[in-house]
């Protein structure tokens, strides 16, 4: 089947198009990058955002809105297919290219089939194979609704790279906004890094707000706004440090705001005004622009249309993800209401702040790492370098900066309770592809659905037995290293990882392991965990071979970040990272530049791991 029929098909299959001649509204998309809701709308006092307040006061403003991963491209892609990046392998991960099953159709594609003329101005960054000029009727920087044919209804999209986290990289913006007037998290260093960095976001943002006054400004010079239903949204939570591309709040949080001209005010299901306190997804976009336009959502789209004809009643949950970011590898999980928020970290054994190339090149990064290494942190502010706990719960209400962790207070089990069964629910209803080792022949949305080859519930409650940390899960880790399931033995090897020096039962088992095993992704992890059980020199060289030119990128680099982790006891495998650091492919030369640093003495906080000047002259 080719992509233009199945889209017919998935068209044909989504019944309820609107009627022959039937009017139906234009849709415009303003989208911003990296920020959370730092917005008047939002009860921000310090923000100076007088269009997006504007544009709330008289349409709806969705409190509690989060994206399905604090990263751009895992986020896009959800948000294009309406499909969880965790439910179709590779697209979990910060960058992949994940494989979209042919019969699935993107949102793009099917309101072009029901009539409407689609742009894209102008990022795309999908994580998959989609061909943006095939979805699209235009996709570039000048892609707009004035070229539409004429009588046709559009869905135009225009992205905002104005609050990008690169540009904390260049020099500080000025604006209304100054240092000593931000309030600086509890998480944070107080530092005038740090302070420059958050005046900057606002200003940042004060300057994105004039923008979308700007193009708003065009559709009432076009005559349009009259039939235009305008959503305003962030791709992700913001890019300060301990933001993007980690599960908290400032990882996830979005802003969302959308009007309906009076026209078309009964497609709202809000008066005008309305600040919903119910969890919104941006999973939920695709299910809304189609019930918008009329149209059913097909199957595979696992969102809620917010408003529309298909309109549905608000999940009491919103879902996030964490998997490698980058060139660092970890799987995280979690779910809030709201008010709690519930993070699983199945890779506990790895600090939070494991050193990102390219998120180092923001100076409140560097500030950051000094202090921790100078010993003038407080202890909320330490933990970030520090290795993880199995599961955070956090009380939002009283704890916004999300520092004290609840999950052994008994006060608050009900809630812990509550969400964890939620996270299991819903982890199986997506198939999540997260536990299946990067590179691995399982992974991808259909290969995964194959209940014998990828047992979800059975791999899920053996990783939650290894991330546990729990010395009396030893024995069904242990029986688990000789399992005919790759992707169980992988999580059976990182129980014994997580246990460290405890798991001497397993030592044997895990160096046949790392010598033999069929699957490289469980020999790199049956290594490093060997390492810490006596035989350290032989898992150095076992690794050093993993992450030669032989293997997989994504072995390759598996194997760096076991390296990695094992700090000066990697020095043997020098001559790995150095080569590395010489490889085409980004995340290789990262992680290799990184660690041949540190190994020769050479790296410190500002060291320019990430060659920013290699990338200009890629975009230029």
């Amino acid at each position: 089947m080719t992509r233009r029929s199945a889209v017919a098909a998935a068209l044909a299959t989504a019944a309820g198009s609107a009627q022959a001649g039937e009017e139906r509204p234009n849709i415009l998309w303003l989208v911003s990058e990296d920020n959370n809701p730092f917005i008047g709308a939002y009860g921000d006092t310090l923000a100076r955002t007088p269009t997006i307040d504007d544009l709330a006061a008289r349409g709806v403003l969705y409190r509690n809105a989060y994206s399905t991963a604090p990263v751009c491209a895992p986020s896009r892609f959800g948000i294009l297919t309406g499909v969880y990046p965790e439910s179709c392998a590779p697209a979990e991960h910060m960058r992949a290219l994940a494989a979209l099953p042919r019969g699935f159709a993107t949102y793009p594609e099917l309101l072009r089939a029901a009539g409407y003329y689609c742009s894209n101005n102008a990022k795309t960054d999908y994580n998959s194979d989609v061909d943006p000029a095939a979805i699209w009727d235009a996709s570039g920087a000048k892609a707009h609704w004035r070229g539409r044919p004429a009588g046709k209804p559009f869905m135009a999209v225009f992205n905002y790279e104005t609050t990008h986290e690169s540009r904390l990289f260049l020099k500080p913006t000025e604006g209304s906004v100054r240092p000593e007037q931000v309030r600086v998290p509890a998480y944070l260093p107080d530092t005038p890094a740090v302070r420059g960095d958050i005046a900057s976001y606002y200003n940042l943002m004060e300057k994105m707000d004039g923008q979308l006054a700007e193009r708003l400004a065009e559709l009432v010079a076009d005559g349009l706004a009259d039939d235009t239903i305008v959503f305003y949204y962030s791709d992700n939570g913001g890019s300060l440090p301990r933001s993007k591309r980690y599960c908290y709040d400032e990882g996830l949080r979005c802003a969302l705001v959308a009007y309906y001209p009076p026209k078309w005010a009964h497609l709202s299901r809000h008066a005008p005004g309305t600040k919903v306190e119910a969890p919104a997804s941006l999973i939920d976009l695709p299910p809304t622009v189609l019930s918008l336009a009329g149209l059913a959502a097909p199957p595979q789209m696992q969102g809620r249309a917010l408003a529309g004809r298909r309109v549905r009643p608000p999940a009491p949950y919103a879902f996030g993800m964490r998997n490698r970011m980058d060139e660092r590898y970890d799987f995280v999980r979690t779910v809030t209401d709201g008010r709690w928020r519930y993070i699983r970290n199945y890779m506990p054994h790895r600090p939070w702040g494991m050193h990102g190339a390219f998120e180092w090149l923001a100076r409140g990064y560097q500030d950051w790492e000094r202090a921790y290494r100078a010993g003038e942190l407080t202890p909320a502010q330490s933990r970030f370098f520090q290795r993880k706990p199995f599961e955070e719960l956090y009380d939002l209400a009283a704890d916004r900066d999300q520092v004290r962790n609840l999950a052994d207070d008994p006060a608050a089990w009900g809630p812990l309770g509550r969400l964890r069964a939620a996270l299991d629910r819903h982890m199986l209803a997506v198939v999540d592809n997260g536990f299946i080792p990067e590179g691995m022949a399982i992974e991808g949305y259909q290969a995964s659905r194959d209940k014998a080859a990828y047992p979800l519930a059975r791999i899920m409650g053996l990783a939650g037995a290894a991330a546990s940390g729990e010395a009396s899960n030893l024995p069904a880790l242990g029986k688990a290293l000789i399992d005919i399931d790759p992707v169980v033995r992988y999580w059976a090897a990182a129980g014994h990882l997580v246990l460290g020096p405890q798991a001497t039962s397993g030592a044997e088992a895990l160096k046949r392991m790392m010598r033999e095993d069929a699957a490289p992704q469980v020999r790199v992890v049956a290594a490093e965990a060997s390492a810490h059980l006596g035989a350290a020199p032989e898992s150095v060289a076992v690794l050093a071979d993993l992450a030669g030119v032989h293997q997989s990128w994504q072995v390759r680099l598996q194997a760096l970040n076991a390296l990695t982790a094992l700090g000066e006891a990697a020095r043997p495998a020098l001559d790995a990272f150095e080569q590395a650091a010489l490889s085409d492919q980004e995340y290789l030369r990262n992680a290799g530049r990184y660690m041949a640093a540190v190994l020769k003495g050479e790296y410190r906080p500002d060291f320019p791991v990430f060659d920013l000047k290699r990338m200009m002259r890629g975009a230029a």
